[in-house]
């Protein structure tokens, strides 16, 4: 079998149905899928089955990021996003990190955390002792809420105990119930178990059990990715690899040092990792919440990214965040566009699934910093806007890429200029 390659040159060229076409030859796609991706998407009585109240349907752009190599394997990534230049911008990273091998990422076990709030507690130390001489019985517990997870090897492992002494409220004790939910976002698993356990903890404590709930802030479920760009793949026209690599360097750190700036750096990671989340039906405002929680988790809001120049004068870059993410259950297995888009990312499981978010993640802050500390973020990023520009003004077909050429020629990316080029 014919190893496959995400490099695509020419891709963006090619007309919609012709890229549609081979996507589907790289992903099998069946005729019945390309037909869904390019048309047929989610129909208004699968929507009315899926939230309340529906009147119809809304509709992103998907589209395909090329280029992405992953712990030696190539992968084509959905995304389903508004912004120009987004898509764009991530492949062209993903070939600069592909020039240096590629990505190599990993994560850590999938465990969520499912949290239990108690209040009232007459003795906070005898509450402790009663907890941790019954910890045994309580996570056999939590294993019997979900016994197929955990004959697919998941289940409880272990259960912290946190006590605030003071709060607006006055004492509490925070009980985290740490879950392994295997290929599931994990959601409903975790609060299953918790508002299992309440009852019997509130026993033990003395106390009044109040909220039940998972935590977004999923800090023991964590996908690392990390990618190294030649110093000379970064050398075009006047501009010299090893000082764009500096340039790269100083402006993580511009982020590192100062939240207002980490506040905008993180927003260029999410990007990329939202549009991934919304292809493949998953969770993005979790994982936006367990982002950027995560990047405040020493007390003070910070990048999400380190990127440095190595000893060998190379740019190196590496993430950790968050990803609570799944391949099971949910709109994954619900809307028919985000089970297109599995197939076409082809993950066997959760965990690999956060990798390549991850990956994507490190792509997109690596394109959006390289933009800022060379040319500016406005130049690509306008030339692909101004066809959106020209779209508000009312150009339709070949008027749009007319349009939007001569907004670009002369630099001025304005509503009322494109609506003065319509009228001739």
């Amino acid at each position: 079998m014919t190893k496959k390659s995400s490099r695509l040159p020419g891709f963006y060229r090619l007309s919609l149905a012709e890229r549609a076409n081979m996507v589907a030859e790289w992903a099998n796609l069946s005729p019945e899928d390309v037909d869904i991706l390019t048309g047929r998407g989610l129909k208004n009585e699968q929507a009315n089955a899926m939230i309340e109240n529906v009147v119809g349907t809304y509709e992103l752009p998907f589209g395909i990021a090329a280029n992405f190599q992953i712990n030696g394997r190539d992968y084509l990534i959905p995304m389903v996003v508004e912004e120009p230049s987004v898509v764009a911008a991530i492949s062209h990273a993903a070939k600069l990190i592909r020039a240096g091998g590629g990505f190599q990422t990993e994560a850590t076990k999938p465990v969520m955390i499912g949290q239990i709030q108690v209040l009232d507690i007459p003795d906070m130390d005898a509450a402790l002792d009663a907890l941790n001489a019954n910890k045994a019985n309580l996570l056999e517990r939590a294993n019997c809420c979900d016994k197929v997870m955990v004959r697919l090897g998941g289940g409880a492992r272990d259960l912290e105990f946190r006590p605030f002494p003071e709060t607006p409220v006055g004492p509490m004790l925070i009980v985290h119930l740490l879950f392994d939910v295997r290929d599931a976002m994990g959601a409903n698993a975790i609060n299953t178990c918790v508002e299992d356990l309440a009852p019997v903890i509130a026993d033990l404590t003395g106390g009044r059990t109040n909220l039940r709930i998972l935590s977004n802030l999923a800090d023991r479920r964590t996908a690392t990715a990390s990618g190294i760009i030649p110093a000379a793949a970064l050398t075009k026209d006047d501009l010299d690899g090893a000082e764009v690599a500096q340039w790269i360097a100083e402006a993580n750190a511009f982020a590192v040092v100062d939240p207002y700036r980490a506040a905008t750096h993180n927003k260029g990671i999410m990007n990329g990792i939202d549009a991934v989340c919304l292809a493949t039906g998953n969770d993005w405002r979790a994982i936006e919440a367990g982002a950027h929680a995560y990047a405040a988790r020493n007390g003070r809001y910070t990048a999400l990214t380190d990127w440095h120049v190595n000893e060998n004068g190379d740019l190196y870059g590496e993430i950790t965040l968050p990803m609570a993410v799944g391949i099971v259950g949910g709109a994954t297995k619900v809307h028919p566009i985000a089970k297109v888009a599995m197939k076409i990312l082809d993950v066997q499981t959760a965990t690999e699934l956060a990798q390549v978010m991850a990956a994507v993640g490190l792509a997109q802050n690596l394109a959006a910093i390289k933009a800022l500390a060379t040319v500016g973020i406005q130049k690509g990023h306008m030339r692909l806007h101004a066809r959106q520009v020209a779209m508000a003004a009312g150009a339709s077909g070949a008027q749009v890429q007319q349009i939007a050429d001569q907004l670009v020629a002369e630099k001025k990316i304005h509503i009322d200029r494109a609506r003065e080029l319509l009228r001739g």
